[in-house]
C-alpha cells in the first residue's frame, strides 16, 4: 500500500520544531543512538501518518550517517575486512523492511507503532548492560566461521527491522559485534555506522522512489540531525550521557502510552 504525506503544507511553526527535534536526535545519536524515538513520534503529533512519518525521520536521518562515518574513518579503516561483509545482508534486509512498510496497511502499522515504540525503547535501556555483559565474550570467538555466519544471518534480520521501523538497529549490531569477540568500542562504532547506513540507504532510496516521504520535512530536519551531531560533543560536558538517556528513555514510554492510550 502506498503512503502518501500529509499534511500538504508546512506552518513555520512546524517546521521550527522539525529542526529543533532533528538537531535532539543528532545530539542523542552521536552520544547513545535512538534518535529516531525522537524524531518519528514528533512527527506523527505534527501530522504525517504513521508510515510517512517513519520514511520521512528515515531519510531525514540518514546524512548523520555520513558525518558519522566520516568521523570515525580511521577507526573503520582497522575494522577486519570480512566484517564489512555484513553489508550485503543488512542491505538486503532493508530493502526487504522496506518493501513491507509499503504493504503493511495504514490501520496495521498504527496498531504496531506504540509496541515499536515500546520494544525501540526497552532496547535502548538494555543497550549499557548488554554492552557491559558482551565484554566478558572471548576475543576468538569472532574468527570462527559459524559465529560469522550466524552473524551474517543476524545482520539480515536486522536489516529488515531497520527497514521497516530503524528505532534501535545500532543496539541490536553492537550486540552482535560483542558477541562476534570485537572489544574496541570505537571500530564497533565505526562498523555499525556503515551498516546502519547501509540499511538506512537502501530503505531511504525505497521509500523516495514510491513516493512516501514528505519532502518539506526532510531539509530541515537533515540540517538540523549534521548540526546536532557537531553539537553532540559539547553538550555531552554540560549535561551528561546518562541525562541524554534518561530523557530518551522518558520520551519513548511517553509515546508508546500515549499512543496506546489514543487506540
Amino acid at each position: 500500500m502506498l503512503a502518501l504525506p500529509a499534511p500538504p503544507s508546512l506552518t513555520p511553526w512546524q517546521g521550527s520544531v522539525a529542526f529543533t527535534v532533528a538537531f535532539a536526535a543528532g545530539v542523542v545519536n552521536s552520544l547513545a543512538g535512538g534518535g529516531t524515538l525522537v524524531t518519528f513520534p514528533t512527527l506523527i503529533w505534527l501530522g504525517l501518518n504513521s508510515i510517512a512519518a517513519n520514511a520521512t525521520s528515515t531519510v531525514a536521518l540518514w546524512p548523520f550517517n555520513i558525518g558519522a562515518g566520516v568521523g570515525y574513518w580511521r577507526e573503520t579503516r582497522q575494522v577486519e575486512r570480512r566484517m564489512h561483509l555484513m553489508i550485503i545482508p543488512g542491505a538486503l534486509g532493508g530493502f526487504a523492511g522496506a518493501l513491507l512498510l509499503r504493504l503493511t496497511p495504514l490501520t496495521t502499522f498504527d496498531r504496531l507503532v506504540p509496541y515499536l515504540i515500546l520494544f525501540a525503547t526497552l532496547l535502548f535501556m538494555a543497550q549499557e548492560p548488554l554492552q557491559k555483559l558482551l565484554k566478558s565474550s572471548h576475543p576468538e570467538a569472532h574468527h570462527t566461521a559459524n559465529w560469522f555466519a550466524g552473524a551474517l544471518v543476524f545482520e539480515l534480520f536486522v536489516g529488515l527491522y531497520g527497514g521497516y521501523f530503524g528505532a534501535g538497529i545500532g543496539i541490536m549490531m553492537l550486540a552482535a559485534f560483542g558477541i562476534l569477540g570485537m572489544t574496541d568500542i570505537h571500530q564497533m562504532n565505526a562498523l555499525k555506522n556503515i551498516l546502519g547506513g547501509a540499511i538506512n540507504a537502501i530503505a531511504a532510496i525505497y521509500f523516495i522512489a514510491h513516493r512516501m516521504v514528505f519532502w518539506p520535512y526532510v531539509g530541515l530536519m537533515a540540517v538540523g540531525a549534521i548540526a546536532g551531531g557537531f553539537a553532540g560533543a559539547h553538550l555531552a560536558r554540560r549535561i551528561g550521557r546518562p541525562m541524554v538517556r534518561r530523557i530518551v528513555i522518558l520520551v519513548g514510554f511517553a509515546m508508546a502510552i500515549s499512543l496506546l492510550v489514543k487506540k
